[in-house]
């Protein structure tokens, strides 16, 4: 992040995911989601793809503790004409006795922030994609108007898949999202 590796919100302290051990990652994960969340589509989506380190944060709880995670991709919407990059937003996983208190929103308000921060900086704003409800990711711009003409490699609601950004407009209305091939 960019002021500080630890910078408070709320009742959280957000830190850069690569801070954390991997093995505690994946337990946040599967007790959010369980042990078979490897089958879900967004797996496949962004199979083989590391995760993007500015973008990918942790919360820790007022206790120092582990509690949430969110993580962001390199993807690509597959087109006749060629491959269009994208960030894939998500899991934005957080343990079970914890959700509801506002660590996902935390993590993502953070993360947004951190991409505006580095698009000012020159890197150049990607649009953004992930699955899931409109009525939680509206609020940071989030919607299916754009995407009804992707697909998915696996299983999804179409109203589910959804996209917020600049240039999402020129982003072309059909293609199927895949790993970053670049």
């Amino acid at each position: 992040m960019s002021a500080s590796p630890r910078a408070a919100a709320g009742a959280a302290t957000i830190i850069p995911l690569e801070a954390v051990e991997p093995a505690m990652i994946e337990e946040v994960l599967d007790r959010a989601f369980g042990p078979d969340r490897h089958a879900r589509t967004a797996y496949r989506i962004r199979e083989g793809m590391g995760w993007l380190p500015g973008l990918s944060l942790a919360a820790l709880d007022e206790d120092d503790l582990l509690v949430a995670t969110i993580q962001c991709w390199p993807v690509g919407l597959q087109t006749k004409q060629g491959q269009v990059p994208l960030v894939m937003v998500g899991p934005v996983a957080v343990v079970p006795e914890r959700q509801g208190e506002g660590f996902g929103v935390g993590l993502m308000s953070a993360m947004l922030a951190e991409d505006a921060r580095l698009s000012a900086a020159g890197r150049g704003a990607l649009p953004q994609v992930l699955i899931g409800d409109a009525s939680y990711y509206g609020r940071w711009g989030f919607s299916a108007a754009m995407t009804g003409g992707w697909r998915c490699p696996g299983p999804y609601e179409q109203d589910r898949l959804l996209a917020r950004g600049h240039g999402l407009a020129a982003m072309p209305s059909e293609g199927m999202l895949g790993p970053w091939e670049g």
